[in-house]
């Protein structure tokens, strides 16, 4: 049975990625994901506000937290001179703990100074680097396209810098999701990860202050990867990686089927356990074995290359359900 598939263009022996997060914070962990059967790993993500120093290159720091709840654990844990030499640090001995694909992780939001910083990655042996890019769209005076061409700013000045290959984590705060995609698989970009999960806060009424809650994704979060991923199969020209509310391996296999190239699991490892990537992955076999299918090749795509499939992930099961149609 083969299993294989690529990220970020380079060939893994199964599309299972550990995802940026805590679970890729450190060798041993970084280790346990390669000894369960982990195709890759995406390191914890260093922030550009570990990296830079100028005020007006950073974000308020509120805001981010806001958006991103690693980001209070991780920036404050360390000085900027800290952050940069252990992050060098975990890819060198990472890359000397496993045979996996390591990729550095970057969360950023401008272009300012920090891609400069992405050469020292490359040299400390990383395999590759994943953009997780997000601009806010709370500034009432910034429009969007200034903000569509801040990301393309940021992929143009990393690729100044770095051979290797390199991907972009999104989010779907676009006015024109697709186009915005399209634009960007056209860039030197070797991966497109669809969706980022940000961070998503609640109110405590007796305390009236903001608490975390829906740390974890839920299943239920698939469907929006699932869709776009569907509607832009064989219309982009990058491999897409899909990210959300895969917890098993069912929904491993709907992505393949709509056209992810690998996938990218995080919450579903917190709560079972890393040692769950060896479920997933014995699962997906005897699935295939049923199917009769003898790679991931086989049925890639399957559902996204029928016209009336691709219908349904635009507008027509929404229309036949308001009008009784739909049971």
């Amino acid at each position: 049975m083969d299993l294989s598939s690529s990220f970020m263009g380079i060939k893994i022996a199964n599309p299972l990625i550990v995802s940026s997060s805590g679970l890729t914070s450190s060798v041993d962990k970084i280790k346990a994901c390669a000894d369960n059967g982990a195709g890759a790993v995406v390191l914890k993500s260093l922030f550009e506000e570990q990296l830079v120093t100028r005020k007006s290159s950073m974000i308020n720091q509120d805001e981010m937290f806001f958006w991103y709840p690693e980001a209070m654990e991780f920036v404050n844990s360390l000085s900027k001179e800290e952050g940069i030499s252990s992050y060098l640090k975990l890819i060198e001995k990472a890359k000397s703990a496993v045979q996996i694909p390591v990729m550095a992780s970057i969360n950023c939001v401008t272009s300012e100074e920090w891609p400069k910083f992405a050469a020292e990655i490359e040299k400390s042996g990383a395999d590759g680097i994943e953009l997780n890019i997000f601009i806010p769209p709370t500034n009432i005076n910034l429009t969007g396209y200034k903000m569509e061409e801040a990301y393309v700013d940021i992929i143009h000045e990393v690729r100044k810098h770095v051979t290797i290959p390199v991907g972009v984590k999104v989010g779907f705060y676009f006015t024109n999701v697709y186009r915005m995609l399209y634009k960007i698989s056209n860039l030197d970009v070797n991966s497109l990860v669809l969706f980022n999960r940000y961070y998503r806060p609640d109110i405590d009424i007796d305390n009236m202050r903001i608490v975390s809650q829906n740390v974890y994704s839920s299943p239920i979060e698939i469907t929006l990867s699932l869709r776009w991923i569907a509607l832009l199969y064989n219309n982009i020209h990058t491999e897409m990686v899909a990210a959300t509310g895969i917890h098993d391996y069912q929904g491993v296999i709907k992505q393949l089927l709509a056209g992810a190239t690998s996938v990218q699991l995080c919450s579903t490892l917190y709560k079972n356990g890393i040692s769950y990537l060896s479920v997933i992955l014995s699962d997906i076999e005897n699935w295939m074995n049923q199917k009769g299918y003898e790679n991931l090749a086989s049925f890639r795509g399957v559902v996204a290359k029928n016209e009336e499939n691709t219908a349904s992930f635009e507008r027509v099961q929404f229309m036949k359900k308001t009008t009784g149609q739909y049971l």
